[in-house]
């Protein structure tokens, strides 16, 4: 199947599936990968279809969590050794861009 014929909603739970275990990505960056500008779809996606990805693993762009999954979000993050400091992922030492796994 091609690109053009994998939907958004495809394009964007197969990209939040290949980030590893300890890293993230905003919900910016995921746009950007899958070739978009719409971030916000990015979360309705993860809202909607996100349960059998890593979605934990997609936060703000500041490195804070949506308030509502806030608490088990930085649970998850912390037990994959994401680096955080008080309620804000170090987005410097964590974020991912694809490119480390040669995708």
């Amino acid at each position: 199947m091609s690109a053009e014929n994998i939907s958004l909603a495809q394009r964007i739970l197969a990209c939040v599936e290949l980030i590893p275990v300890g890293r993230v990505m905003s919900y910016g960056d995921v746009a950007e990968y899958v070739g978009t500008r719409a971030a916000r779809n990015v979360g309705r996606v993860l809202a909607r279809d996100g349960g059998t990805v890593p979605w934990h693993r997609v936060l703000r762009s500041d490195g804070t969590c949506a308030e509502h999954i806030r608490v088990e979000q930085l649970a998850r993050l912390a037990a994959e050794g994401v680096p955080i400091r008080g309620e804000r992922v170090d987005l410097a030492a964590a974020r991912w861009d694809g490119r480390q796994l040669g995708v």
